[in-house]
């Protein structure tokens, strides 16, 4: 029996990206999985699960839009009249510095990233109180929480601000076995990263993500698949004592005190 048989698990932002990854491997370890999206691709990801073998079922949701979050849930209960793992996994990035950020600029993160994963966790949580269980995965990041680079005041806000959310959420609804846990990803080869590479630096953006896998202890970015296989573990029995806690997988990229020192 493989650690997700017989469950449930919404994820947000998962046409492309961590989303897809960390859909796949939830549904290789049995999941029934119900990819969320604002994006139209979100069916084709979906049917490529499906290709596969899997059970996975696409639902085009805004997650800064509540009412329809809450329709969009109110439909996965009713087609599998269960939410047993909920990934909060949408998120976007938009480069600037704070002055020269536009309130449009500021609100367009705030909305999804933090507005967003409040948002569907408050539609999804009822359901889970019911059942007297839940697994709900934020996507946090290193950025805001350790880190923070030129460009990234709003983004690096967010998800610090998720954090927070994480850890208020886990011991609120610890009484309900409800475990709330965030993911702290560095960089991963991901649309946002190549996004990132092209912001930086839109004639080499080559060069942007390779000066990033230098600064990497291990020497490159993460893939998709390995945020979905620790996903996997914090929306599994696997992980029943762990809650309100950040994970770091950076590949060692918030390790060096220095880039000069010792080299």
């Amino acid at each position: 029996m493989s650690k997700m048989d017989g469950r449930t698990a919404l994820i947000t932002g998962s046409a492309m990206g961590n989303g897809f990854g960390i859909a796949k491997v939830l549904a290789k370890y049995g999941a029934k999985v119900i990819l969320a999206d604002i994006s139209d691709q979100v069916e084709a990801s979906a049917g490529q699960l499906k290709d596969e073998g899997y059970e996975a079922t696409a639902i085009h949701m805004d997650v800064s839009d509540t009412e329809c979050v809450q329709q969009a849930v109110r439909r996965t209960i009713d087609k599998y009249g269960r939410i047993d793992a909920l990934v909060n996994n949408a998120g976007v990035i938009r480069l600037g510095g704070l002055l020269e950020t536009t309130d449009k600029m500021r609100d367009f993160q705030f909305d999804i990233n933090i507005k967003g994963v409040w948002n569907v966790t408050k539609a999804v949580i009822p359901f889970m109180q019911e059942r007297k269980y839940g697994r709900i995965v934020n996507m946090s990041s290193v950025t805001g929480v350790s880190v923070a680079d030129p460009g990234e005041c709003a983004y690096a806000t967010t998800k610090a601000a998720i954090m927070g959310f994480t850890r208020a959420v886990a011991r609120e609804f610890a009484k309900d076995r409800i475990t709330c846990n965030a993911i702290l990803p560095g960089y991963v080869q991901t649309p946002m990263a190549d996004q990132i590479a092209r912001e930086s630096n839109a004639k080499d953006p080559a060069s942007v993500t390779k000066g990033i896998a230098d600064a990497i202890p291990l020497g490159r970015l993460a893939t998709i698949e390995e945020i979905g296989e620790l996903a996997a573990f914090l929306a599994s029995d696997e992980s029943s004592y762990i809650t309100g806690t950040p994970v770091v997988i950076d590949g060692g990229s918030t390790l060096p005190e220095t880039v000069s020192v010792g080299v």
